[in-house]
This record gives C-alpha cells, structure tokens and sequence, in this order.
C-alpha cells in the first residue's frame, strides 16, 4: 500500500507536466493542515499541486512521528507493540526513501519534511539502545547521505559529530554499536565522492566541525586497538574492530586514489614505451571496489544519485577552498591558544589577519565564537587592563537588552562567559553590566541610580547560589530576600511584588553561567576503566540519554536552515585531504604492521600503504611519500636494525608490496628510490642466504687472502646489515638452515622476477624519474661498495645493466642520466680495491663501444661526456694495473671505432695525455703507440672528424715529448708534431668549413686558431720546459715549419706567432738556477735569436710592417743581458738583420733602425753620465786596500781576443779590449763581471756599425793594405783617386741619411771619449787592478778607444768625400779637423809606449785618407796638422808610419808649393 501510494504520487507528477492545461496555481491548491502550517514556521506557503502528494507528505509524517514514540521504562521487550511499531515505521521510512523518486528528491515541502520530522526522529533512536532500531535508523541516514545530501548539510554534520564520532570516542559505548557504526562508516568511505563532499563541505567551511579530520583520527585510535581494553572486548572483536577500521582507512585512501586517477600515468601501460604490460598476478593495479569501477569516466562526472540535484552553474575552485581550510587551522589554533593564553591568542590571530587589532573587533570575537574557554572569556573580560577594559565595555555594549526584565537580561549577560574567581574581576563587570544607560527604559525608571541594580545583580546571584546549591543546608525564604533587599534603591525599597517574582523565578530556573567547555569536550575514553559490565551499561545508557537529547536539539535548530550543499568535481581536493589525513594513517598502518601478525591485516596495511604512496606521488608530496617508503622499507627488515631471522609472512609481503610500488609508481618515486634500492640491495644478501650460497662469492670476486673480522669466519662480515653477525660462525648447521627458511620465499621466481623488472622496466620511466632512479642506485652502489672487507658489486652490475638499456632514450635524457652515472664511475673506477675499479673500467669500455658505435653528428658532445670517466680514473688513480688498463681499453675504442669518434677524442687525447706524463715505461709506450697511430693512420682517413680534438692530440705530443725520461719517445713525437703541420698544410680548406664553438672566428683564421696555432705553440712550450737536446730539437722543428710554410700565413698570423716565439725569452725573466740561464741564453736563446733574423729575412715583406720594432726590441734585451755569448749574438744578429734586409729599408724603418742601434749604444755604453761609467771612474773598495790575495789574477791583455763559438762572423770580429779567464768568470763578483760584458758589448757594437756603414771585412782589408802599402813605401799609392777600399757598395752607407749617420758618429765619439778619459785615469786603473781586475797590467779601454775613433774617421772622410753631401761639406770638414787634431794631440801626450803602439794602425789611417784628399781639401787639414806631425818626428815611430808620415810632408811641400825635387814628377791626387 505504501509503495502504491508513492509510486503514484512519482507518475502523476510525471503526466501532470506532460499535460499543460491543469490549472497549478489557483483555488484548487491543497493547502497543508493547520498543525502543518505551525510546524513549517517560514515555509508555510509552500504548497503541493495534487492531492497525491500531500496524501504521500501525510503518510511521511505520521511514520516519522510514529518512529519518535518512546519506549517503556526497563530491558525493551522485542513483542512490546511500542517496540514493534518503531521497528515497522523505520522500516518503511527507508522503504520510502530508497525507493524515492524526484518529485520526492527535489519538492520543497517533502525536503523539509525530512529535516524537521525524519531527522528530528533519527537523532533520537541514532542512539537507541535496541541493535535493530540502531542499525535501521543507521541504514536510513545511509539512504539519506546517498540521495538527500544536497539538502542536509547541517543535519548531517549533526549526525557525525554527536552521533557516530562521540560513539566511536566514548570508550563505555558497546562493541555491537561501534560495529555497526564502523560498518555504516565502511559503506561511506568507499564512495569517493561522498568523502571528497564530507572534506569539501565541513572541514572547508569555517563554521562546521572538521568532520574528514575526526572521522580520520578516530577510525586511526580504532584501527590500532586503543580501546579494547576498555570496553571489555574479547582479543577476537578487537581484531574484527581493528580490521574494519583499517577497512575504513584503505577505503578512503581508494576514494582519494580513485578521485585523482586521471592524473596518474602507469607507465607499464604506455604503449610507446615497449611491448611489455603488466599480467593480473603482478599487482600492477591497486584493486579498488566493485561498486567504484568505472564511475567516474571524467574529471567532472559525477555519481548518478545526485547529479540531477546540483546546479550546472557551480564551479569548484580547489584553490578557494584549501584558502578557507588554511584560514580555518589559523582559527582553530588561535582558540586553542586564547583557551590556554588569551593574550597569545589574540596576539596570534592579529598576527595572521583573522582578527582585527580594534577593542570593538575583539569583543564581537568573544560573542561569536563559542568554541573560547568561558573561564578563559571571563578572566580575559575581568583584568585590570586600559585595553581589558576597553574590550569589556564593548563587549557588554554588544547586548541589546531592550524589551527584556532584569533576570532576562542577568542571564543574558552571564551566558557569553564564566564569572572570573576574583572579586575585583566580578565587581568590574557587573558595574558595567548595571550602567542605566544598558538597561530597558522601564528598568532605568524603577531604578533609582546604577547602584540599586549593581546590589540587585549580586542579590540574584547569591539567591542563585543559595537555591540550587546542594550545600547549602538551610535555604533563603522570600521574606528573608525581601529584606536583605530593602533600602537597596537609594535609601528606598524595591516593591515587594518585583522583588518576590524575582524570587519565583529564580526558584523555578536557576541562573545557569557557561561551563567551561575544556570540561565538557573531554574525551571520554580518559574515563577509568568501568569495574563491571553492568555499571558500562548503565553508564552507556546515561551517556546515550545525553547524546539524544544534545542531537534532538541541534537537529530542531537547524532544520529550518538553509546551508548549500558543493558537490565537489575537481581533482586538487584529493591533495589538501591526504595533506590532512597522511599522519594518522601511517600511524594506523605502522601499529598493525608492527604489533599485528594477522594475515587480513597486513594486507589491509599494506594495502594502505600503497595507495597512500600513489596519492603522494600523484601530487608530488614529498615527505609524505618519503615517510610511507620508509615505513614500507622498515618493515622488511632489510635494513632494519632486527635480524631477518624474525621475518614472517607480513615481512615477505611487504617486500612484495615495496617492489610493486617501485613497478607502478616509479615515475614520482623521486627520493624514494634511495629506500626502495637499499632494500632490494640487502634482499640480494636474503636470497643468497635462502639459496645456500658461500658468502664468498657474494660479488663474484674472491677475498680468501683478506682477514676477516674478529670472532667471525672469513665472509661472514656481508651479512652484518641483516643482523647475522652474531649468529653466523657459532652456530651450527641447524640454526643457518632455519634462518634459510625462513628467508627462502625471498629467493622465489615471483619475487626475482619482479626485482628484475624493475630494472628491465626503467626504460619507461619518465626523464626525471630515471634520473631520480639511476642517481640512488649509484647511491646504494656506494654504499656497498663501502665495505672494508668485501665490497659487493650487485647495484654496480644492475648500473651497467639499465645503461645498456636505456642508452635508446633521447639524447636530452640520456645525457642527464650519464652525467649521475658517470660520476659514479668516476668514483668507483678510483676505488682503492683493484677487483672493483677493473669491474668499473672493464663496464666502462663495453658500455663505451656500444654507444660509440652509434655515432655521433657534427658539433655534438655525447661522446665527450660518455668517455669522461676515463680520464678521472686516469688522473685520480694511481694503480698502475689500472692505468694500464684504461689505455688498453681507449686502445681497443681507437682501433675498432676510429670512424665513430667525434668529440671522444679530446677525451681519449685526455687519457694519452696523462699517461704521457707517467713514470711507467709499459704505459707511456702503449699510450704513445696509440697516439702515433691515431696522428699517422686515423688523420690521414678521418681528418675532419678530429679536427675539433687536433689541438688536444698537439698539446698530448707536446706532453710526450716533455717527459725526460723517455728521450726517445720524445724526440719521435716531435716528429709527430712535425707531421701534423703537414696535415694542416695539405688540408686547410677542411679546417676552414669546420664550424663549432669558435663561431665568432672568421673562416680565414680557424686555419691558425685550430691548426697552427697549437702546433707552434706547444714547440714553444717544448722549448721552454725540455732539456738542452730535446728542445734545440723543439726549435729547429719550430722554426722549420715558419720557412716551409710561412708563406700560408696571414700577417696577423705573424704577430701572434712572434709572441710565442718571444716566449723562449720571456723565460730568462723568471728566477732560475745561475747556471741553467747561462746555459740558456748560451745555447737555446743564441740559436734562436739567428733563426729569427733568418726568418725575418726570409719573410721580410709581410714581417716588416709588424714585427720589426718588436725584433728590435728583443735584440736589445738580448744585448742588455749579463751573458756575453747572447749579447754578442745580439748585436751580430742586428749586423746581418741590417745589411741582409737594409737595401729593403724605407727611411721610416732606417729612423728605427738607427734608434735601435742609438739606444743599445746608451745602454752598453759606459759614458760618465751612466752607470758603468760611474764604476769605472770613480768606483773604490769599501775599507778595503786589496782583495782576493789567494793569486787568482785577473788577466787583461790589449792582444787576448774573444770568439763565440756559435757565430762564424765573430771569428772575424776584433780583438777584446778586456777579457777573462775562467778563474774570473767563476769569481762571485757580479759587478766586475757585468762592467767587463758591457765593455766587450760595446766593443762588439762599434764593430757592428762599422760592418753596417761599411760591409764586414772592408775596414780590416783597408787597413791591411795601408799597412802592406807603407812597407813598400809605393809612392803611386799615393796618387789614387779617392774610393773605398774593396767593394764599398756593399755597405749600407749609401741608404743611410747624413742624420742617421751624424747619430752613430756622435755615438762613436762618445764612447772614444769615455775610453780616452778611463785609459788617462792611471789612479782609477789601479783601484780597480788592485780590487780584483789584477793581471799582466793594469785595466784599459784601448781598442775601444781606437775603434771607435777610426770608425769615425771612416764615416767622416767617407762623407767628406761623398759628392750628395757637397753641401755639407764646410761642417764635415769643421767636424773632421776638430776630431782629427784632438786625436793627433791626444797621441802626442800620451807617454807609455805600448799606448802609442795600440795606435798605429789608426795613425796610418788618418793619414792616408788625408794624403787622399785633394789639394784644396788637403790644405786646411796639413795647416791644422802640421805642427802635431812634427811633434811626432820625436817618437820611436815603426817604419810603416814614418813612410806615412814622409809621404804626408812630401805632399805637404807639393801642395803649398814649399819645394819640388829635381827630376821628379809629382801628380796630384784626382778628387
């Protein structure tokens, strides 16, 4: 009958909008009866269009009604008919409701309905006593929350808060209740979007309980056993409780996973990704609940049930909502300090916006939150306080109390707080609670001030107390009251009549204040422990009583409310609930893993544990995800402190569990591998122990010869980190083949074969997840590797093993992926033990030739990184075995792979170069054959491949060559490096089409940047590091390659190529032994100042214009150096760089060239104003008369002569004018020995302008034939025309201006004057004998002297004569005669014999290049001479010079016309 008339109420409504022509609103309306209409209060206009459904709202009614009847007092009879109608009412109010269609979803009035009679009704038998009553009234508000929820939002927090949730916490509540709650909450849980609403709807609205987070904490209490103690459970319902509890939790996890699946990505069903899926017995997929398969085929469907209830306007905005949650926690935790510190409280929720800092702020605070401690309020409210007070006042302000008596109002007051304990706190707000200007006008009229109402207030409350107090013995009558008030209204009584229903109605009610909820909201389950089953009972019942009538209250509260309902869609609400839940979860499954060793458990738990591990990682929550890992890893016992030998089902099981996670969560594990790895490594040790295999050969490397730790047999240590040190070795066979059995599962094939796939399956990890992945592997692998006394090797096998696999991925990922693996072997290849560091390299080289022969495309670096592990090990490790084997295995890439390489090769030139280096003759030569073999073979066919390694396969030659211990080897890799030249040379089109970093290097250059460049840089490099043969060898090769192919070069190319030649005489500016920078400016600078004038000779044109200064300038430090070989080579070098390339010389180059020569000459010269000048005259010892008596003499001869061995032209040089011999050069007196190289320099020098002006050998010949001339006395010598002596063009003299000679002629002057003055200081010259320049004689200047002076005379007369200079002439001439007679006068004053012999020779050529002049040049010379020839008849002249001198006064006498003798002919010399 009920279902008929439900059934047709749902199908007329259904005809009833199919046919528009019945009239729906008019006089027909059926109106509800008139006790309806009370009861719907501000719905009383609601109406129904039918008459079939205000029949269907009647019959609702009247069951909910029928539902509400009590029942009798005592144990409920079951065939009581109040019992038996409750029971049928129930049952057909959930027939109703399940069978509900939407007219009876969606009408207003049945909705209201259900709030203010069916709610009402079920909060009363919520808590029934009676099982069957509770669990129909538990099944209707499933039928509720399922269809109805949209409209209950407050009904239902109603029924979780004071029904469900205080039953599961009160700990007197019985097993059969908490049953069939926990089953009820079973059945909510696993509906995801009933959980995801529950989150989004209470614990996200500021005003509701946090109804997600209490159900949570208490299934978690429930799930770990808290309280079967004391609810007298036997150890079987506590299991069966414990189980459902975790059934709730692993149901809510599913609920989250299932929410959020479209986000997850299983990367064992990609199908890019490989061929492999996943079967049915490896768990891939969490199994989740029939009812939940395919519900949700999108982000926004929703559950059938209700879809048609939710607008289609509404938007879920997660983001809002985790705001209001954030806001909410701010909330909550600034009352949980105001309840234990106002102050703090207050101060916290300024602190964070929620609160405003105004006293009018903080009172309405007071006033709305009702979650305060009332204690706290009211000792908040009673300080003595500025700002205290302030607050109070307002908050007292806040209360209107219009219209109300004076009792009315007193409760009102005392409602909002507890009266503080301190009588001033009391006085103070009372005072302010009696203000007239607060009261009602009626009350401010029978009241004659603020005082009688102030005495009125207390006088109520103390009759309060005496009324109600049950220690109070002897209660106050109304007469006593009357007069204890009298004269309280300004001297005046109150009337009696107000004063006695003041009196009545506090009898009747009493003044109730607020009870401190810290108090009240205590959790129940701190209760002592119930003595008997019937006192729990009977407590139970009490507590039930309470519940209902708590509930039956709210549920009348709200039942007119209206409170929208979100039906949430989105994903993110998964992530802020398990951010909420995450911790009393794990709690929840750790305890039962721990303490639980039933097999339905563990299964839940670790059931639990997986999906809490997806949704972690789904959101990337890291500690949450960490923390479940670890706990999952923990109770495997692999890296447990506990020994395996504890291990039980739940321990294998959960191994299971941890490798399915890795299998199916991979991508998001991120630092969650680290633990995953670790077990698997320490599950490697368990299967080994399972299967029976020696420990010895654990890493497949045999350690007998190594001690093992003490008190244990050898390879017992491996077995430390699972707990088995204490037991293997003293035990016997009985015990190892328990610990076998007990770990064997861990060896069985399910179990391998997942472990295996693992790792075969992390070619379908993501970019960052195989990062993470391999990064952690290496990790664990360290860690093994650690071992002091057997180090295993397994995480380094599987390391190679998934780099074979996945060296596929794209390059981007790969490249991240070698970066963590090579540094890895960078490690393990220098690992100490050479069994590990072989297995490294050895995978290395196989790894190696796989991915070279993959190839590589132009401006790649794959290579370069891959093979960069070889040169650490090389660098870093000093085994020689190893060593040797990395070179093999580079060896073995050269020959099979050479045509693959591209950027490997600057690291396999790397590693030959440091084995270059190395002391082993068995590695530098197996490395040096490799790289022989590379420059002649692999060059040769694959050139343009290695082009951007050539500079490392040069800088790793230059290395062998640099290695003294191996002459052989380096002289045939200079060799080398004088065969790549060649490929240069043949190919430099290839070096100028090659494009790579050096983008900003024009074409034209990258044949010097990348080819010459580094070959004539690192000769230089030779030159300056090797010894004496192994770098003359260097420089002959470099210098070589400047003339063979110098004429490739661009000029810019030359100035950097000069700044690395310079480089061999930079080096004498640093601090060196005295006798290695002798031998190096005597050997490698001499050599190399002649190879570059060669050079420049060779390539004067384009070297001219940028490199001549620079020579020039090189030159002079050569000659400013104290080694009198290089400034020999020096000023020679300038000699024939002059005369080779003069007739080349512009007059701008001749100007540097003679201030080239100008400013040597003031460098070496010793004029007075210079240093040396300074010495030599007017230098004397220090307190000291004679030095160095043990007869080492020093030797100063005018005929000793110095020749340099290395310079052929110096063998024809002149004699020195000072020399040494090897006692002096070994004499530590560096003064003396850099006065005598500036002198030989100097003399040195004069010759080399002579040589310039006039052409080597031409002075020497002249005066030799002036000599033979004299001897036999050959008047017609006389009579020859002016020229010079042999081939005077040779000389420079024609290409240099008057002014470039008129400076050296000044130079020359001042260095004659400088010697003239030394040799005339007889008291210098004998300080300085005496102090060490001891000898056959005394020190002289003499050939300096006389060299320069006829140096000048040959320039002067040579300009004298030189027709150009006609014009010049008179100063010539006044220049000639002036130098020409202070020589004459200087040679007549001079008194030693030996002075005037050493000037013969110069004698002989004044004068015969004046007898050479004609007769009109002639005469002012003998009018300015004549007097100092004379004076010379005096002295012992050689016959030479007296024939000279004759022939001179013969012409004397011709010219001025004094005689001509008879029968002689006398011809003038033509001009």
């Amino acid at each position: 009958m009920l279902n008929v008339i439900f059934t047709r109420m749902e199908n007329q409504a259904v005809s009833y909008s199919a046919n528009c022509t019945l009239t729906l609103y008019g006089n027909d309306f059926l109106h509800l009866p008139q006790d309806a209409e009370a009861l719907q209060g501000a719905h009383n206009a609601a109406r129904f269009s039918h008459i079939l459904q205000k029949d269907a709202f009647l019959v609702f009614r009247s069951l909910c009604k029928l539902s509400m009847k009590p029942l009798a007092d005592g144990p409920p009879d079951p065939k009581s008919h109040e019992l038996r109608s409750k029971i049928i009412s129930l049952q057909l109010l959930l027939s109703v409701l399940q069978g509900a269609g939407p007219v009876f979803r969606t009408h207003e009035m049945f909705v209201n309905a259900i709030k203010q009679y069916l709610c009402v009704a079920l909060s009363k038998n919520g808590v029934s006593s009676v099982p069957e009553v509770f669990e129909l009234s538990l099944a209707i508000f499933l039928t509720l929350l399922s269809h109805f929820k949209v409209h209950l939002k407050m009904q239902i927090e109603v029924f979780f808060r004071e029904i469900f949730l205080t039953i599961l916490e009160t700990s007197t509540s019985s097993f059969e209740h908490k049953w069939m709650v926990i089953q009820t909450l079973t059945r909510i849980c696993a509906d995801a979007q009933c959980v995801v609403d529950i989150y989004v709807n209470y614990d996200c609205d500021l005003n509701a309980a946090n109804i997600f987070e209490r159900l949570v904490n208490d299934l978690s209490k429930i799930a770990q056993g808290r309280s079967g103690q004391e609810l007298g459970m036997t150890p079987l319902q506590e299991l069966s409780l414990r189980k459902k509890g975790l059934e709730c939790l692993v149901s809510i996890l599913k609920c989250m996973v299932e929410w959020s699946k479209d986000m997850y990505v299983n990367p064992n069903l990609q199908a890019n990704l490989g061929q492999e899926h996943p079967s049915d017995s490896e768990g891939g997929e969490l199994k989740l609940p029939e009812q939940l398969a395919g519900r949700r085929d999108s982000i926004n469907s929703l559950d059938s049930t209700v879809s048609s209830s939710i607008p289609g306007s509404q938007v879920d905005h997660p983001e809002q909502y985790e705001v209001i949650k954030q806001q909410k926690d701010i909330i909550e935790h600034g009352i949980e300090l105001f309840n234990k510190k106002p102050r703090r409280g207050i101060q916290y929720l300024q602190d964070q916006g929620m609160l405003g800092v105004a006293a009018q702020d903080i009172a309405q605070f007071l006033h709305q939150e009702d979650r305060l401690d009332t204690t706290q309020v009211g000792e908040f409210l009673g300080e003595n306080n500025k700002f205290n007070k302030e607050v109070m006042y307002c908050f007292v302000d806040q209360l209107d109390f219009c219209g109300w008596d004076f009792v009315s109002a007193l409760r009102a007051f005392l409602e909002g707080f507890r009266l503080p304990g301190e009588a001033q706190k009391i006085d103070r707000l009372m005072e302010k609670f009696t203000m007239l200007e607060k009261l009602p006008e009626h009350l401010q009229t029978l009241f004659a001030s603020a005082d009688t109402a102030y005495v009125l207030a207390y006088s109520i409350i103390m009759l309060t107390t005496d009324l109600h107090s049950p220690q109070v013995k002897n209660k106050m009558t109304k007469e006593q009251y009357i007069k204890m008030n009298r004269g309280i209204n300004d001297s005046k009584d109150l009337p009696e009549e107000y004063l006695s229903s003041i009196y009545d109605e506090i009898a009747g009610k009493k003044i109730a204040m607020k009870e401190s909820k810290e108090f009240s909201l205590t959790p129940k389950s701190t209760k002592q422990s119930v003595a008997s089953e019937k006192q729990r009972r009977l407590l139970y019942n009490v507590e039930m009583e309470q519940m209902a009538k708590t509930a039956k209250v709210l549920m009348e509260a709200v039942s007119h409310v209206q409170a929208p309902f979100f039906s949430a869609t989105h994903l993110q609400h998964v992530r802020p609930m398990f951010k909420l839940a995450w911790t009393p979860l794990l709690a929840a499954f750790s305890v039962g893993l721990q303490d639980c060793d039933d097999p339905e458990v563990a299964s839940l738990c670790l059931e639990g544990i997986r999906c809490a591990v997806r949704i972690a990682c789904i959101f990337t929550m890291q500690l949450e995800r960490d923390a479940y890992v670890q706990a999952l890893a923990r109770f495997t016992l692999l890296t447990a402190s506990s020994s395996i030998t504890e291990m039980k089902q739940k321990n294998i099981d959960t191994i299971k569990t941890l490798i399915t996670v890795a299998h199916t969560d991979g991508n998001y594990l991120g630092n969650s591998w680290h633990e995953i790895l670790r077990c698997i490594s320490q599950l490697e040790l368990a299967q080994l122990i399972g299967t029976g295999v020696k420990t010895r050969y654990i890493s497949g490397v045999v350690r007998d010869k190594e001690p093992s730790i003490k008190g244990l047999p050898s390879g017992t240590e491996e077995f430390m980190p699972l707990g088995l040190g204490n037991l293997v070795g003293s035990q016997d066979r009985k015990q190892m083949a328990h610990i076998q059995e007990s770990v064997g599962e861990t060896s069985s094939q399910s179990v391998v074969v997942a472990v295996d796939r693992i790792f075969t399956g992390s070619t379908r990890l993501d970019g960052n997840a195989i990062v993470d992945f391999v990064r952690w592997l290496c990790a664990v692998s360290m860690d093994e590797l650690a071992s002091a006394h057997q180090p295993r090797m397994f995480s380094l096998q599987k390391i190679v093993e998934i780099s074979y696999y996945n060296m596929n991925r794209i390059r981007l990922q790969w490249s991240r992926i070698w970066q963590v693996i090579g540094d890895h072997f960078n490690k393990v290849g220098c690992n100490p033990n050479e069994d590990v560091a072989i297995f490294a390299v050895d995978s290395l080289r196989q790894l190696s030739m796989k991915f070279l022969e993959k190839g590589e495309l132009a401006n790649f670096r794959f290579q370069k990184d891959f093979l960069r592990p070889f040169e650490h090990i090389m660098k870093r490790n000093r085994s020689p075995t190893i060593k040797d084997m990395v070179i093999r295995c580079v060896a073995q890439m050269v020959n099979s792979q050479a045509a693959n390489i591209r950027s490997g090769w600057k690291n396999i030139f790397s590693v030959f170069h440091q084995a270059a280096s190395d002391h082993d003759e068995t590695i530098v030569e197996l490395a040096f054959q490799t790289t022989g073999y590379i420059v002649m073979n692999t060059f040769q066919q694959h050139f343009a491949a290695a082009i951007d390694s050539f500079q490392d396969a040069v800088k790793c030659l230059s290395e062998f060559v640099c290695n003294a211990a191996f002459p052989d080897t380096s002289m045939e890799a200079i060799r080398l490096i004088r065969h790549c030249a060649k490929y240069i040379s043949e190919r430099p089109q290839a070096l100028r089409e090659y494009t790579s970093d050096d983008m900003n290097v024009a074409p034209g250059d990258r044949v010097w940047v990348r080819g010459w460049f580094p070959i004539l840089f690192e000769l230089s490099c030779i030159i300056n590091r090797c010894k004496l043969d192994v770098r003359t060898r260097g420089l002959t090769v470099m210098f070589e390659i400047m003339k063979s192919y110098g004429h490739t070069f661009e000029k810019h190319w030359w100035h950097d190529l000069f700044r690395i030649v310079f480089r061999i005489f930079d080096n004498m500016k640093l601090p060196e032994q005295q006798t290695e920078k002798t031998e190096w400016m005597t050997t490698t600078c001499n050599h190399a100042l002649y190879a570059i004038c060669d050079v420049f000779t060779q390539f004067y044109e384009p070297l001219s214009e940028i490199l001549l200064a620079d020579i020039f300038i090189q030159l002079q430090w050569c000659v400013r150096q104290d080694n009198e070989q290089l400034a020999r080579s020096g000023t020679n070098c300038l000699e024939n760089l002059v005369i080779l390339n003069g007739v080349k010389f512009s007059p701008e180059v001749w100007n540097i060239t003679c201030s080239c020569m100008l400013e040597i000459f003031q460098n070496t010269s010793p004029h007075v104003s210079s240093k040396m000048g300074i010495i030599l005259l007017t230098w004397r010892p220090a307190g000291q008369d004679e030095e160095n008596a043990d007869g080492k003499h020093f030797d100063a001869d005018f005929d000793s002569q110095s020749q340099s061995s290395h310079d052929r032209a110096l063998s024809e040089r002149g004699h020195s004018q000072i020399s040494s011999d090897d006692t002096w050069k070994g004499r530590p007196n560096k003064l003396f020995a850099g006065l005598l190289i500036k002198c030989v320099v100097q003399l040195e020098l004069i010759q080399t302008v002579d040589n310039i002006v006039f052409y080597p050998a031409t002075s020497k010949k002249e005066d030799a034939e002036n000599m033979a001339a004299a001897q036999v006395d050959h008047n017609n010598a006389l009579e020859e025309p002016e020229t010079e002596v042999g081939e005077p063009d040779q000389g420079m003299y024609r290409y240099m201006t008057s002014a470039h000679l008129f400076k050296l002629l000044d130079c020359l002057l001042e260095s004659h004057t400088f010697a003239k003055d030394f040799n005339s200081n007889n008291e210098q010259r004998t300080a300085l004998w005496r102090a060490g320049f001891k000898g056959k004689s005394k020190p002289n200047l003499l050939k300096q002297e006389t060299s320069s002076l006829a140096c000048s005379l040959r320039i002067l007369f040579r300009m004298y004569s030189d027709p150009q200079l006609q014009d010049s002439w008179p100063d010539i001439q006044t220049r000639l005669l002036l130098v020409c007679s202070e020589a004459l006068a200087y040679f007549i004053s001079l008194t030693s014999e030996s002075h005037r012999e050493a000037w013969n020779s110069l004698l002989m050529l004044l004068l015969t290049r004046t007898l050479r002049l004609p007769d009109d040049k002639l005469k002012p010379h003998a009018s300015c001479f004549y007097p100092q020839l004379c004076e010379m008849m005096q002295f012992d002249l050689i016959p030479e010079l007296r024939a000279i001198l004759r022939r001179f006064f013969l012409r004397i006498g011709s010219v001025f016309h004094i005689s001509v003798p008879e029968g002689a002919l006398v011809r003038t010399p033509a001009s």
